[in-house]
């Protein structure tokens, strides 16, 4: 990984030592985690970045980056403070609040383009007033269910509640196995120490009106009872319903499970749509996509994906900029053919956020949706990645039996609080939700 790291920083000095005359075309340096992920959106991506090149003549590099979310945060943070950054960067939704003050404000330049999204997804990547970066392919956490299997074993319609899920799950895990599939398992997710985790627990916690870790106001509420037993609860899934090596099963791990069959329910992103339509014959047949199940609050899915941002220290910024307006522009055109276009019979959307849904004109829709929570990279700022180390790995004790749940919430909120000087209290009410 360090060696990567190192090749691409000689790529960028190189690149930053090497100006093109001007009869030489432009090329417009990109470093975005989808282009490195063909099983994402990234041919997608090539294909609009090439559409680009044709109509302007500027070319559109783009060098490939770490797998791992914090890795990729490492290298990006790195080529900024050396000021041999690419142009063109993809900020994750909780980067924002740690690259900002390398990054162009956007807000004068897409007016038109931000006034046109979700306030809620332009907030998630706005520092002090600053919109540094645009949205452009945004992801939210759902469910995906075996439509079959729900069908074969009674069932009308996916869990919209954890009890639901959990007694789905059982039976349809039961009946599967007594067919002779040992292996196979009611519910699949991310539970291994990263990132992928606290995308989890938040939905679990928050959920049962357990909080969002740090509020609005900084006040740390990590350690409450309703929290407590969300944790609890996804503990006792682990060799019931969930293998017991969930524990370390990271986004691939869950995705390899599922597309083998292994599982009834899997906890994914909505990109898992188009991922299905790959999977082989028949296999987007049997696949439904709903929101998050939720306990005695809300229905909520995590925030997630990548907004495009300009680096301060790039040498073609209004080429910079003239390529994200070029993707942005097709991705809300394309969500617009979407929207004017029926639904199509399978996979099944079941009660999707209004943010994702593409059809939620349709008259099928049921308007009982799930809502959308954010992470709390903008409140907590540079220190989110500490903060969030400290938030999984206090989860990841608790699922693994190496701490008592009152006693990993205790500790983490006296961490919490030693790291940014917040001060503590119970959940609000109110969570930083979207419908």
């Amino acid at each position: 990984m360090i060696a990567g790291i190192v090749i691409l920083s000689s790529l960028f000095f190189s690149l930053g030592g090497c100006r093109p005359s001007s009869s030489q075309p432009v090329t417009v340096t990109v470093l975005d985690p989808e282009w490195s992920q063909p099983n994402e959106q990234g041919p997608g991506t090539y294909q609009e970045s090439e559409h680009f090149t044709r109509e302007t003549g500027i070319r559109v590099n783009h060098p490939s980056v770490p797998e791992s979310t914090l890795a990729q945060l490492g290298l990006l943070r790195r080529l900024l403070q050396e000021g041999s950054s690419p142009d063109v960067l993809g900020v994750d939704v909780i980067w924002a609040g740690s690259l900002d003050q390398y990054l162009v404000d956007l807000r004068p330049y897409f007016a038109t383009e931000l006034a046109s999204l979700d306030p809620q997804l332009v907030a998630s990547y706005t520092v002090g007033g600053k919109v540094v970066a645009m949205p452009y392919h945004p992801q939210v956490a759902v469910l995906a269910y075996r439509t079959d299997l729900l069908k074969e074993y009674g069932y009308t319609r996916p869990p919209k509640t954890w009890d639901e899920l959990e007694s789905m799950a059982a039976r349809i895990q039961t009946g599967e196995r007594a067919k002779g599939k040992k292996d196979f398992w009611g519910y699949v997710w991310q539970g291994a120490s990263g990132e992928g985790l606290t995308c989890n627990a938040l939905e679990w916690q928050v959920s049962e009106g357990g909080g969002s870790i740090v509020e609005n106001d900084k006040t740390i509420t990590a350690n409450n009872p309703s929290a407590i037993r969300a944790w609890q609860r996804a503990a006792h899934w682990i060799d019931w319903i969930s293998p017991p090596s969930i524990v370390a099963y990271r986004e691939l791990d869950a995705m390899n499970t599922w597309n083998s069959g292994g599982a009834a329910f899997w906890r994914t992103w909505q990109s898992a749509y188009s991922l299905t339509h790959r999977g082989g014959p028949g296999i987007e047949e049997r696949v439904g996509f709903t929101s998050m199940p939720g306990g005695q609050s809300e229905r909520v899915g995590t925030l997630g994906g990548i907004a495009l941002g300009v680096s301060r220290s790039s040498t073609h910024p209004q080429e910079s900029m003239n390529l994200i307006r070029f993707l942005v522009r097709r991705e809300l055109q394309s969500k617009k053919d979407s929207a004017n276009a029926n639904p199509p019979d399978q996979p099944a959307f079941y009660e999707l956020p209004l943010m994702l849904d593409p059809y939620a004109h349709s008259a099928t829709t049921n308007q009982q949706r799930g809502g959308v929570v954010v992470r709390p990279s903008i409140i907590v700022g540079a220190r989110y990645e500490d903060f969030a180390k400290s938030y999984f790995e206090a989860v990841h004790s608790v699922l693994t039996g190496e701490k008592k749940a009152p006693e990993a919430a205790a500790a983490l909120e006296k961490q919490l609080v030693e790291m940014t000087g917040f001060k503590t209290g119970p959940p609000s009410k109110g969570v930083p939700l979207t419908q």
